[in-house]
């Protein structure tokens, strides 16, 4: 817990009431939609998130600091929610391409997929201007959702780990499937599989290699199930981190905690959300920096307690690691800021990120509630729009401005 002594106890104070995003897209989401914040936040998320001016943080106090300590082993000492987090997906039924398609959250599971292709392809590009040969951790690899993206990025070796066996076991299958369904002259990269809890196990002594370097693990969606005690954190962390080469990068999705809490404040009860998405904490005003659970559903696809991740800690935690922070970004503003280079725009369109607006004479809106395509109304009063256009609807955009991208390297 020592690197918690350079977290200042001000900053952990300091609450979700971030200053609202402006819209600025293709598709653009609803003007107001981060419009919701608070001002009466209480606990250690209670006020605007405070950035670094100067890098000198005074110590947490010793009583704050046995608080930590003292959550954190009580929990610990429990079996904790890990297989609770693994029993659900293992439990997740497999479904096709036509399946999916039907479901209310296709377009957004494609624009986050579409955030994560991105992501990934920027960090590969990244270590190929120092190296061709690229070996990959994937944290959490599910079942293996982003083969295909290491494929194309023409990677040398990956090592795909989760929690849940069944969704190794359909991760292994995968990657058989596609070796088999490969052309001749195309080499595919080697591949292990691990099952797992990152949190709570060294993974290096499960490896073929127990001294393999990695140039980039990827942690998409995941790392906020660790935040449950400081050792699970910590734990992921090493994993993540501890055996990255020199300039290696740890990569990752994981949701806001300071869009959450703020969303929260300003809902009249514990709880909030829309017809896809909802996020209920036990209580309002008590955040603690570890185990600060709350319940998050998604339709169809996730229904688990997960864990407040407060960012500045994280980044404090990852310098025992020798990681420095490259970018922490809203989803946002990720989204605007590469929705200005026209191959990802390509690519948004081929993956079916967006739904047109409005729905041609083969083809239905995604949500049924009028009020859901406000928005594209508004840019179209406003003369900053014309139809067709691509966009999520309202309750969609609701829900993936929940979440940020983030990229540390290794200095070492």
């Amino acid at each position: 817990m020592a690197d918690l002594t350079r977290v200042a106890e001000q900053d952990l104070m300091k609450s979700s009431v971030e200053e609202a995003d402006k819209p600025a897209l293709v598709a653009e989401p609803p003007a107001n939609l981060d419009d919701n914040s608070s001002s009466s936040g209480r606990g250690c998320f209670a006020e605007k998130e405070k950035e670094d001016t100067g890098g000198h943080q005074p110590k947490v106090s010793r009583n704050r600091k046995r608080e930590f300590e003292d959550d954190s082993r009580k929990v610990h000492m429990g079996e904790g929610h890990g297989q609770t987090v693994a029993a659900h997906y293992n439990e997740l039924q497999e479904v096709g391409v036509e399946k999916r398609s039907e479901s209310r959250i296709f377009y957004l599971r494609n624009f986050n997929n579409w955030m994560k292709s991105v992501l990934i392809g920027e960090f590969i590009d990244k270590v190929r201007q120092k190296k061709n040969s690229i070996t990959v951790l994937d944290l959490g690899c599910g079942k293996g959702g982003d083969l295909l993206k290491w494929r194309k990025g023409r990677i040398h070796k990956l090592v795909c780990t989760d929690i849940a066996e069944v969704s190794v076991q359909q991760c292994q299958q995968r990657y058989s499937d596609m070796k088999v369904r490969s052309r001749p002259s195309e080499r595919i990269f080697n591949a292990e599989f691990i099952q797992a809890d990152s949190s709570k196990e060294l993974l290096s002594s499960k490896y073929d290699d127990p001294a393999m370097c990695f140039d980039i693990c990827s942690c998409q969606f995941v790392y906020h199930y660790s935040f449950e005690t400081y050792e699970q954190a910590d734990m992921m962390l090493k994993n993540a981190c501890g055996n990255l080469c020199r300039g290696g990068y740890f990569i990752g999705t994981t949701p806001n905690s300071f869009e959450l809490v703020k969303r929260l404040e300003a809902s009249p009860t514990n709880s909030f959300g829309n017809d896809i998405y909802t996020v209920k904490f036990e209580k309002k005003g008590e955040y603690p920096l570890f185990g600060c659970k709350y319940d998050f559903h998604l339709e169809g696809v996730v229904d688990v307690p997960e864990f407040l991740v407060y960012f500045p800690l994280l980044e404090e935690m990852a310098k025992k690691y020798s990681m420095k922070l490259v970018y922490k970004k809203t989803f946002r503003e990720f989204y605007e800021e590469n929705m200005k280079n026209e191959e990802h725009k390509m690519l948004l369109k081929r993956m079916k990120a967006l739904e047109q607006y409005p729905a041609n004479d083969h083809s239905s809106l995604a949500s049924d509630k009028p009020d859901d395509y406000e928005h594209v109304e508004e840019l179209m009063k406003n003369g900053k729009a014309e139809l067709p256009m691509g966009t999520l609807s309202k309750s969609e955009w609701e829900a993936t401005s929940i979440y940020l991208v983030f990229a540390f390297e290794k200095q070492l």
